[in-house]
């Protein structure tokens, strides 16, 4: 069986290589993903999507703002995957939620579950989501999925835990229509996790013919304070010389300037880069270069990303890790072929059915009482 696959706010390639390599056996049968058409706004990133995803069918990607996609005109799909804006939901930044720009985008990924009635679903958003608004707004993203006629299972994954080398948190909801009638559970972590920076970066050894291995021209400045700076400090726990410390008031962010610990899995790799947020070796006074930050974002060598170097950085910042999804997609494959597997109960948000609240309106404890 094969889900043919739709993506809205696709980004680079994260969630399609995952789901292109999650493939899960029963009997004679295969079950497989395959992506049929993505949307993107942003040129540079439909670029590096169709280069790595769809080089020969790359007409499949419709760069164009989601507000201005015509989603009669695609074609049909199993399965739908929605990594909705985060930029007003996270926990850096003015969290502006339904307010912002970007917060009410999600409702197209609503509007696209009502119109193509997917098989199922499988949208991401970072941790602050939960929180955004006292939690309403949550409760409203859950409620309208619920009411599209989807059974749910938020649960905020820790990616560290997932084969990824970085602690990188984010929320992910799976739906399967409910006239289905199968039920999706939490994979289980993974063993042998987590995975150390030093060990996604230096084993085995980059290949100088590897693409985005572009070093940074490091300030004098910048060098002279890293020298300072032990792995896992930051500009701010570290014993800085008078004359390189920060003179920033209520910006003492742990990324600032922070060196990797190279026996830890990275912290999380964001798209940002001004003001000392590119990610530090934690022995060379540099920042990573993009092809490390892409193995952290554990893509694999061969994936060209199209752009600039700033680009570049912020596809791999917004990207979602093709290893850590590919485990999600095995288990709603699993699901489907009615496979049994591990699964977990930690850090589970709830579970809802369309019956857990018939007026689609949900208490605020409901989310806010569990602990993440």
């Amino acid at each position: 069986m094969i889900f043919r696959l739709g993506e809205l706010f696709c980004g680079p390639g994260g969630l399609a290589l995952g789901a292109l390599s999650a493939k899960v056996t029963c009997g004679r049968e295969e079950y497989s993903i395959a992506p049929v058409w993505a949307n993107d706004y942003d040129k540079d990133t439909c670029a590096t999507y169709k280069h790595n995803i769809c080089r020969d069918e790359s007409s499949v990607v419709f760069c164009r703002d989601v507000r201005k996609l015509d989603m009669k005109k695609l074609s049909g799909i199993d399965a739908l995957t929605f990594g909705f804006p985060c930029n007003d939901f996270s926990m850096v930044g003015e969290q502006k939620g339904m307010d912002g720009l970007y917060g009410p985008l999600y409702g197209y990924g609503i509007k696209a579950l009502k119109h193509f009635q997917p098989k199922w679903f499988l949208a991401e958003n970072v941790a602050g989501l939960k929180h955004a608004n006292d939690g309403k707004i949550f409760a409203k993203i859950i409620s309208e999925m619920c009411g599209a006629g989807y059974n749910v299972v938020p649960h905020l994954y820790k990616f560290e835990h997932y084969g990824v080398p970085q602690a990188r948190h984010r929320i992910i909801i799976v739906g399967i229509r409910e006239d289905i009638g199968l039920s999706f559970h939490v994979p289980d972590m993974l063993p042998n996790a987590p995975l150390t920076c030093r060990g996604a970066i230096e084993n085995p050894p980059i290949p100088s013919s590897a693409p985005n291995q572009e070093f940074t021209n490091q300030a004098v400045q910048v060098v002279e304070r890293l020298k300072y700076i032990k792995p896992g400090q930051n500009a701010f726990t570290a014993d800085l010389p008078e004359a390189l410390r920060l003179k920033v008031n209520g910006a003492k962010l742990s990324q600032i300037y922070k060196r990797l610990d190279p026996n830890k899995p990275a912290y999380t790799i964001t798209g940002s880069g001004g003001g000392g947020t590119h990610v530090y070796h934690w022995k060379e006074n540099r920042a990573l270069t993009n092809r490390e930050r892409a193995r952290l974002q554990t893509f694999p060598d061969s994936f060209l990303f199209v752009g600039s170097k700033e680009s570049v950085r912020k596809q791999i910042g917004m990207a979602v890790p093709s290893k850590g999804i590919m485990v999600i997609f095995e288990a709603i494959l699993k699901t489907f072929a009615n496979i049994a597997y591990r699964t977990t109960s930690s850090n589970l948000i709830h579970v809802l059915n369309k019956s857990d609240d018939a007026k689609g309106v949900f208490s605020k404890d409901k989310f806010l009482s569990i602990n993440l």
